[in-house]
């Protein structure tokens, strides 16, 4: 990861300073707020400010002034509760704001999840740094032949090498034309007093998708969990699931016993359908059931004796 002196710095001053409050906070999420935790090679994610906690869930869900006398236990079993059935309104209660530093292509994906605010770093008015993913060589794989939007195996080391060599030698190429269009170097300034330079709006469509730009994303926890389910789960593509490996560590100080719920009945739960169900009742039953009298296509079925882990 690449911070400059200039934000480490900018970075230890947010940390070195703290105000009274009486909106309640979270200890373990405090000790997280500001700082950079790495993704990929130049990549961050950091936590900029939140607000609620799981208390702030439970009082949503009860309309209640205050919190009471009730046990946490009671209040995790609340929790559990309104996971398992979906209740989503109070986890809306709950919002955090992270600065995210990372590619433009898994962006363009992230950017696919509406229900956020997001303000992110404009080319229009600055210059943007050099800086551009490269893959680990244990990343770069072939085409998958059975998922048209996956990976299949990883390439041998003369392959990787090359591929490689050309992502690395396209994306300075590019950014060394971005520079010559503009006429300025990467701190602004100009490089042919004679020549005006092209507009930065304009040139920086020449720039390829592995650079870096950066953003802030607010988003409520109902929605951040439904992003988590999709980009942390292992189906997601490799660049945005360890954005969302690092978000679940942040959820997971910040509100604890929603984590724990949203792992146990969301992420590491399925959802039958009726004819899965069926068949699985049928099943516990002792009676015989097959692909082609269940109702369900053959990858339906693949699925269900996936989840059950037996061969289909």
């Amino acid at each position: 990861m690449s911070l400059t002196d200039d934000q480490r710095a900018e970075i230890e001053a947010q940390r070195g300073h703290s105000q009274p409050t009486r909106r309640p906070t979270v200890p373990a999420l405090e000790e997280m707020l500001y700082r950079a935790f790495p993704v990929l090679d130049h990549g961050f994610v950091r936590v900029i400010d939140y607000m609620g906690d799981d208390g702030a869930i439970v009082q949503a869900a009860r309309v209640s002034y205050g919190r009471g006398t009730r046990r946490v236990s009671e209040d995790a079993g609340l929790i559990r509760y309104l996971m398992r059935h979906r209740h989503s309104t109070p986890f809306e209660m709950c919002e955090i704001k992270f600065h995210v530093k990372l590619p433009i292509f898994v962006a363009r994906q992230w950017i696919r999840h509406r229900m956020a605010n997001v303000n992110e770093y404009s080319a229009r008015y600055s210059i943007l740094d050099r800086e551009f993913y490269l893959p680990a060589p244990e990343h770069l794989a072939a085409q998958s032949s059975v998922n048209r939007q996956g990976r299949g195996a990883v390439l041998d080391g003369a392959e990787a090498a090359e591929v490689l060599d050309l992502l690395r030698a396209d994306a300075g190429r590019s950014y060394d034309h971005y520079l010559a269009m503009l006429n300025e170097d990467e701190s602004g300034q100009r490089l042919n007093p004679s020549r005006q330079g092209l507009a930065r709006e304009l040139a920086r469509m020449n720039l390829t998708l592995n650079t870096y730009t950066q953003w802030y994303w607010k988003v409520d926890l109902q929605n951040l969990l439904h992003f988590l389910s999709l980009r942390a789960d292992a189906h997601a593509q490799y660049e945005i699931r360890v954005y969302a490996e690092a978000m679940m560590a942040v959820v997971k100080a910040w509100v604890p016993a929603a984590f724990q719920a949203f792992v146990d009945y969301r992420l590491g739960a399925v959802t039958l359908s009726a004819q899965m169900l069926a068949t699985v009742r049928r099943m516990l039953a002792g009676e015989a059931a097959t692909q082609p009298e269940s109702g369900m296509s053959k990858r339906e079925w693949s699925e269900l004796m996936g989840y059950l882990d037996r061969n289909g």
